[in-house]
């Protein structure tokens, strides 16, 4: 019996070890790689409402469209499912860390799972919906004019920005530290300063591609 649970430990860590690893790598890549070119994307509708729509919602061949979805949905159900786990398993650990810290771990599990919510609605709303329900792409004009005229949906995609730019770039510090790649002070602090960057960068391009769809449903 003692030779099996023994056994079984070094299993069972392995398995948590390959689990932590992939859950915050798949994050990173794809699907904050793919998050960056999306909001990138997205800021065509500083252009005209064709160039947003061949940038986000048109694809070169339905097989392309097909790959895009394999790529980023089952990573994200990875993520998800690897990441409400952590919820439920890991607490706050204070004094041994600092008060802003732990402030930015809980933070960052708030955000997570307003992440989510916003995620699935974005994802019916504006992908899933138009072309199960209605049989066609989302209209540039039908998120415009939501942008502009219904305040519910501008406050909840500006903090669903919000909430992704902060997991993503909170999430992306907390991996290189997990991964062993900044460990020393000075590491750590260039690491910090790296995450803040990536989080106002995508910050400024989403909110940015926001502004761009509420300015052009006034002109509606």
């Amino acid at each position: 019996m003692s030779t099996l649970a023994t056994n079984a430990a070094p299993a069972h860590s392995r398995s948590n070890f390959i689990s932590e690893r992939l859950g915050s790598a798949l994050a990173i890549v794809p699907l904050g790689v793919w998050t960056l070119n999306h909001l990138w994307n997205n800021l065509a509708a500083f252009q005209s409402g064709p160039a947003w729509q061949t940038a986000v919602t048109e694809y070169p061949h339905p097989l392309a469209e097909g790959i895009t979805l394999a790529v980023v949905l089952l990573p994200l159900v990875w993520h998800t499912l690897w990441g409400l786990g952590r919820v439920f398993k890991t607490r706050p650990n204070y004094p041994r860390y600092s008060y802003f810290a732990n402030f930015k771990f809980i933070l960052q599990r708030v955000a997570g799972l307003g992440l989510l919510a916003f995620l699935g609605a974005h994802l019916w709303l504006a992908f899933l919906q138009p072309r199960l329900m209605e049989g066609h792409v989302e209209p540039f004009a039908d998120i415009a004019h939501e942008m502009h005229f219904h305040r519910p949906t501008l406050v909840v995609y500006l903090l669903g920005v919000l909430g992704m730019a902060y997991h993503l770039a909170n999430g992306l510090q907390t991996a290189m530290m997990t991964w062993g790649a900044a460990v020393t002070k000075v590491a750590l602090r260039k690491m910090e300063l790296f995450a803040w960057a990536i989080f106002l960068l995508m910050l400024t391009m989403g909110w940015g591609a926001i502004y761009a769809l509420f300015r052009a449903g006034a002109q509606l």
